[in-house]
């Protein structure tokens, strides 16, 4: 019988679990490995969560907590009191409750967001 230091597994999201398309111009492709759930989001350009996930889920701004790890295209987070950041490729960036958000220029925006945490949070 073999121990968990002995046990090794991994998912790729090119092959998903399960993809979801919950609102315009995004995708979002989700994983479970290891009993922890990730997504890699693609935000498309012009993508804004007040222009299209506000309609979906309703509130003034973003209520989520977010835990995002940037790999490609741009993304700026702009939370209630006006404070402002961009964020890109290699970025980790945690977001708290109250927050816009936007791709930044032409190249779909690509993340990963570990999901787990954001449920934990909620």
């Amino acid at each position: 019988m073999a121990n968990e230091s002995e046990i090794i597994t991994g998912k790729n999201f090119d092959s998903p679990d399960e993809t979801r398309r919950p609102f315009e111009k995004g995708q979002i492709d989700v994983i479970t490995v290891g009993g922890l759930t990730f997504y890699r989001e693609t935000l498309e350009p012009g993508w804004q969560w007040s222009k299209h996930v506000k309609p979906v889920v309703g509130g003034e701004s973003c209520q989520r907590f977010h835990v995002k790890i940037f790999l490609a295209g741009r993304q700026r987070i702009r939370m209630n009191d006006g404070t402002e950041m961009e964020f890109g490729p290699g970025d980790v960036a945690i977001m708290h409750p109250g927050h816009d958000a936007w791709v930044v220029g032409d190249e779909p925006n690509v993340l990963i967001e570990l999901a787990d945490i954001v449920k934990r949070q909620g």
